[in-house]
C-alpha cells in the first residue's frame, strides 16, 4: 500500500473557532440529561468513566430532553467566530466544508444546512458525511480549493467546519422507550460523547493568526505569526475490517442486519433499536494498531520527523487510549514527548468529527508559538476505520509569501510495494542515533509488512464470510481441516532452526526451544476443535491447502539454512495473527456458529497468550541484531516472504474464492 501525499504551497491558516452549547456538565451531573436505565447501566457508568478521563462535557438538549441549539446552528456559531477573529464578514466565505454524523435533516447536505443557519450568500457548499476524520476530509477539500486559487492567481477564503449532537439520541425518553434493546455497545457510546462545533478559516496569503481580544502574554507573543498547512493524510481501511461504529442497524437477527430502511415503519425500527449509536470496542485497538502503522509510513517517506514536531494534538475517545497510542509510538521508535501532547478531552469531552477542531482552537488561543514549530494533528476514525494526519508549520507572516516564492518545488517521495523505501534524511545524519535505532528501524519495515498482511487476509473470502454473518459449521469445518497439518509441522521446522543457530545465538536457541515446547502439541488441541464443530476426518488425512503447502515448505527449508535465525521475521507474521487477527475474528465465529458447540478452545488460547510469544519474539531479536548484522534484512525478507505465503493459506480455505460479502 502506497503513502501518497500531497504538499500544499499557498495554504495557511489564518483563523478557528468553536461553539459548546450551555454550561459544562459534570460526571455527577449526567444522569439528569441522559439518565440510568437499571443497575448495569450504573456499573457501565463507573467504569467507563474512569477509564475516559472525562471530567465536564457540554450538551445541546435541556434535563427535560428538549433541544436547545440544533447541529446546523452550533456550526454557524463556530463559522462566524472564526471570521469574527479574523475581522472578516460573510460575503468574505468563498467556500463552506461541513462535516457531521447526523445533521438535524436526513436531507438536504449538512453543509446546506450551515449555509442557510448563516443565512449566507450564495457560495459553493460541500457535506461530508462520516464519523471523526470526516472533518479532516473537509479541511482537505478546503486546501485543494484555497491551493488551486493560488494557482490561479486568485484569492479565496474557505471555512472547514464540523459538529456533532449525539446527546439527542442519548436522552432518557429514547432510552427508557426500548430498554429492552440496548446492548454494551449502545450502552458503552452515551458515557463518551458530548455535543460541540469548531470550524478553521483557509486562506491563500499568510495573514497573522487570528485571536480573541484577550490580554493574555500567549496571544501577544503570538503576534506576527501565520500557520501553514504543509500537507494533509488520509487513508480508509473500510475494505479490511467490518464495521465498528455505526446508527441505522439493529442488532444481528438470524443473520441479516436490516438497515432501519428495511423495517415496515421506522417506529419498528426504533423499536428494534435500530436508531442506537453502537460501538464494537473489541475492535478499537486494531484501529491505533492501523494509525501507528500509518504514521510509520510517513516518517519512512520523509514527510515527518517525530523528534522535529513541537506540538502533538491527538484526538482519542478515552485518556485511556493515549497511554496505548504512546507505548505503540514508542515501540516503533516514532515516540513524541509526552511534554508535546495536547488534548482538551478532559474538559471538552468527546464531540466526534468536531473534537479536532475545537482541540485545535483552544491551543491557538492559549499557547505560545515559535517561528519554525511544526503541529502535527492525528484523527483515527472508528467507524468503519478511517486514519488521517495533517502537519502545520509556524512561520513569520510578513515574510511567508516571499518565503515561498523562492522555494525549490519540491517532489514528495511515494513507497512503491514491497520495496524498502529509502531512509529520510534526518535518520541518516546521526550515525549514533542510527545505530540506537536498529531496532526501531527494523520494527518500522516489519510493521509495513505486517498491515499489507493484514489487509489482505481480511479480505480474504473466509474472513469476509465471518464478517457478513455467513459463515457456516461447514465453513469452519474445511478451515480447521486445513489449518490443522500446519499447526503441526510448526514445532518441526522450530526444531530444525535450533539445531542450526550458530554458537553465538545460544540465548535465540533456549528462547525457541521453550517456543517448540509450549506449542508441540497444539495441534491436537486445535484438532479436537475440529471433531467437537463435526469434523469427521482422521488426523492422518489432513491435508494443507496450496498456501498451507508453499508456506510449509519455505519454513522448513530457511530452517535447515545456516540463516535459520531469519525464522524470526516468520514468527512475527504467525503470531502476529494469533494476537490481532484472531481475537477480531473469534467473537463473530461465536456469533455465526454459536457457543454451544465448544469448538474455540485453540482460538480462544492464542488470542490471549501471543502477546507473551511476541514478548519472547522480542527478546530473540535483541540478542540477533548485534551479533549478526545482515540479520535485520534477513528477518524482513522472511517476514515479507512468510507473509505472502500465509496470505495465500487464507486466500484458498474456502472453494468460492471469488466470494463477496
Amino acid at each position: 500500500m502506497q503513502t501518497v501525499v500531497i504538499p500544499y504551497e499557498h495554504v495557511y491558516l489564518t483563523s478557528s473557532g468553536s461553539f459548546l452549547p450551555g454550561e459544562p456538565v459534570s460526571n455527577d451531573a449526567m444522569d439528569d440529561y441522559i439518565g440510568l436505565l437499571n443497575a448495569q447501566s450504573s456499573r457501565l457508568r463507573k467504569r467507563i468513566l474512569a477509564e475516559n478521563g472525562i471530567q465536564q462535557r457540554y450538551y445541546a438538549i435541556a434535563q427535560d430532553g428538549a433541544t436547545r441549539y440544533s447541529c446546523s446552528h452550533m456550526a454557524a456559531q463556530a463559522v462566524l467566530e472564526a471570521l469574527s477573529r479574523a475581522t472578516l464578514g460573510l460575503n468574505t466565505l468563498d467556500y463552506l466544508a461541513c462535516a457531521t454524523v447526523g445533521g438535524d435533516l436526513a436531507a438536504p447536505g449538512f453543509a446546506n444546512q450551515v449555509h442557510g443557519a448563516l443565512r449566507a450568500a450564495p457560495l459553493n457548499t460541500l457535506s461530508v458525511s462520516g464519523i471523526c476524520a470526516s472533518s479532516v476530509q473537509a479541511l482537505r477539500a478546503c486546501a485543494h480549493e484555497v491551493e488551486l486559487a493560488a494557482q490561479n492567481g486568485k484569492p479565496l477564503c474557505a471555512i472547514a467546519c464540523a459538529s456533532e449532537i449525539p446527546s439527542r439520541l442519548f436522552k432518557k425518553s429514547r432510552f427508557e422507550a426500548i430498554a429492552h434493546n440496548v446492548d454494551f455497545d449502545s450502552h458503552f457510546l452515551r458515557w463518551m460523547l458530548s455535543d460541540g462545533a469548531g470550524a478553521v478559516l483557509l486562506q491563500n496569503k499568510a495573514h497573522p493568526i487570528a485571536r480573541s481580544l484577550c490580554s493574555s502574554s500567549s496571544n501577544r507573543a503570538n503576534h506576527g505569526l501565520a500557520l501553514q498547512l504543509k500537507w494533509i493524510h488520509i487513508k480508509s481501511f473500510s475494505g479490511d475490517y467490518p464495521t465498528c461504529m455505526k446508527i441505522g442497524e439493529a442488532a444481528s437477527v438470524g443473520g441479516m442486519i436490516p438497515s432501519y430502511l428495511d423495517y415496515p415503519t421506522l417506529t419498528e425500527a426504533e423499536a428494534q433499536g435500530a436508531f442506537l449509536l453502537r460501538q464494537d470496542i473489541r475492535l478499537l485497538p486494531n484501529l491505533f494498531d492501523l494509525g501507528i502503522a500509518e504514521f510509520s509510513s510517513l516518517v519512512r517517506s520523509g514527510w515527518v520527523d517525530p523528534s522535529a514536531v513541537d506540538h502533538f494534538l491527538c484526538h482519542y475517545s478515552s485518556e485511556r487510549f493515549s497511554g496505548l497510542i504512546q507505548s505503540l509510538l514508542e515501540k516503533s521508535g516514532l515516540s513524541i514527548d509526552r511534554s508535546k501532547w495536547y488534548s482538551n478531552l478532559t474538559t471538552r469531552g468527546n464531540t466526534g468529527s468536531a473534537s479536532i477542531f475545537i482541540m485545535l482552537d483552544e491551543f491557538l488561543q492559549t499557547r505560545p508559538l515559535k517561528r519554525g514549530e511544526k503541529i502535527l494533528c492525528f484523527v483515527p476514525e472508528s467507524g468503519r476505520f478511517t486514519v488521517a494526519y495533517a502537519l502545520l508549520e509556524v512561520v513569520g507572516a510578513a515574510q511567508a509569501c516571499v518565503e515561498k516564492a523562492q522555494a525549490v518545488e519540491f517532489s514528495p517521495m511515494t513507497l512503491a510495494e514491497d520495496v524498502p523505501a529509502p531512509l529520510p534524511e534526518w535518520a541518516l545524519t546521526d550515525t549514533k542515533k542510527h545505530a540506537a535505532g536498529s531496532l526501531a528501524l527494523l520494527l518500522q519495515e516489519l510493521n509495513a509488512i505486517w498491515h499489507d498482511y493484514r489487509s489482505r487476509v481480511f479480505r480474504a473470502p473466509l474472513v469476509q464470510r465471518i464478517f457478513a454473518n455467513r459463515f457456516s459449521l461447514v465453513n469452519y469445518q474445511q478451515w480447521m481441516a486445513q489449518w490443522i497439518p500446519q499447526v503441526r509441522e510448526g514445532s518441526f521446522w522450530m526444531r530444525s532452526a535450533i539445531e542450526h543457530l550458530p554458537e553465538q545465538l545460544e540465548g535465540v536457541r533456549e528462547l525457541i526451544s521453550q517456543h517448540a515446547k509450549e506449542e508441540q502439541f497444539d495441534f491436537k488441541i486445535l484438532y479436537d476443535d475440529y471433531v467437537k464443530a463435526g469434523g469427521t476426518l482422521q488426523l492422518e488425512q489432513l491435508k494443507r491447502n496450496p498456501g498451507g503447502e508453499a508456506l510449509n515448505a519455505y519454513m522448513q527449508a530457511l530452517a535447515g539454512s545456516a540463516y535459520s535465525y531469519a525464522l524470526l521475521g516468520g514468527i512475527f507474521i504467525i503470531e502476529g495473527t494469533g494476537q490481532r487477527i484472531i481475537p477480531a475474528l473469534l467473537p463473530r465465529l461465536k456469533n455465526n456458529l454459536g457457543v454451544g458447540i465448544g469448538a474455540y478452545r485453540f482460538l480462544q488460547y492464542h488470542g490471549e497468550n501471543d502477546i507473551h510469544h511476541l514478548e519472547r519474539w522480542m527478546n530473540a531479536v535483541e540478542i540477533v541484531l548485534p551479533l549478526q548484522p545482515e540479520a535485520a534484512q534477513r528477518i524482513i525478507d522472511t517476514a515479507r516472504h512468510v507473509a505472502q505465503l500465509y496470505s495465500l493459506q487464507w486466500e484458498y480455505v474456502l472453494p468460492e474464492r471469488d466470494f463477496q460479502g
